[in-house]
């Protein structure tokens, strides 16, 4: 079913709202991987307000779908929905990545609710959905995992042997994405490690496989929808921007990481508050 226009300003809305608080969240840490959380931002938002099946007062629900946030680093936006849905308290993103702090840099599933499985060490969280994936069909189970991958996490060799045997097992049951904002830590990823023809690599490895506008909610939910009634496994590429909405960042590999004060966070906030218009007005929303 398509998003009608309601929905569309509640998840327009929403993403923004997040976008917000994880700048303030950067500013109480000192730095963090602001530029990817900023590009990931729309598919999870779609993710958890839209899709997925979960339960705020019950976070190891066993029906719950599973998200797994390979691109680990991204923590520091994924937090931020934590927070909002009430798996965390709204305090507790002022310690994040402070010594003593439930909240590291990369989230661990033991400390922090919500979080389905321990990331950080790039490469592992394909393999990761795909043993809940086929623990689901053990169980009897109809839940889906959904994993999100950065580009430069598919330089490692462990994400195409997970490829390979998602494909081998027809896992249906779990949507693969890849957030393909093409800078990594060091410079663009064509530089670094050419992926192209990056498509027609998980083709190749069986994957019905979509490219979109990581951006558009309405691709996102269309990418999706088709996910959810697919014959094979799907992955959905989608193009979006490192560092998206802030203008001194968009685009800008030297924003994987980065350090903000208040004077910065102020032009984050006003940025991010003009974009939000952009896309309202872009989407005749």
């Amino acid at each position: 079913m398509g998003l009608n226009l309601k929905e569309l300003r509640r998840l327009e809305a929403k993403a923004n709202e997040l976008r917000h608080i994880t700048v303030d969240t950067v500013l109480h840490a000192g730095s963090g991987h602001i530029g990817g959380a900023m590009s990931v931002m729309d598919i999870m938002t779609i993710l958890y307000y839209r899709f997925m099946r979960i339960k705020k007062e019950d976070p190891h629900w066993q029906d719950r779908d599973r998200f797994i946030l390979s691109k680990g680093h991204a923590g520091i936006g994924f937090v931020s929905i934590l927070a909002d849905l009430g798996f965390l308290e709204r305090e507790q993103l002022k310690t994040f990545n402070l010594t003593g702090s439930d909240l590291g840099i990369h989230l661990d599933c033991t400390k922090a609710p919500g979080v389905d499985a321990s990331t950080g060490s790039l490469g592992h969280g394909l393999s990761i959905a795909l043993g809940m994936a086929q623990a689901a069909r053990q169980l009897n189970k109809d839940f889906i995992t959904y994993c999100v991958l950065g580009d430069g996490e598919c330089n490692e060799g462990s994400v195409w042997e997970a490829a390979m045997a998602v494909s081998h097992y027809n896992a249906t049951n779990l949507i693969t994405f890849v957030d393909r904002n093409r800078c990594m830590i060091d410079g663009d990823t064509e530089d670094v490690m050419k992926l192209e023809p990056f498509a027609a690599k998980w083709r190749a490895f069986g994957f019905d496989t979509l490219e979109i506008d990581g951006h558009s909610f309405v691709e996102l939910n269309d990418a999706i929808e088709h996910a959810l009634k697919a014959e094979k496994p799907v992955a959905i590429i989608c193009n979006t921007i490192k560092g998206c909405g802030i203008d001194f960042m968009a685009g800008d590999f030297r924003w994987h990481y980065g350090a903000i004060n208040e004077e910065l966070a102020e032009k984050c906030h006003a940025s991010l508050g003009k974009y939000y218009q952009t896309r309202l007005e872009g989407k005749g929303v």
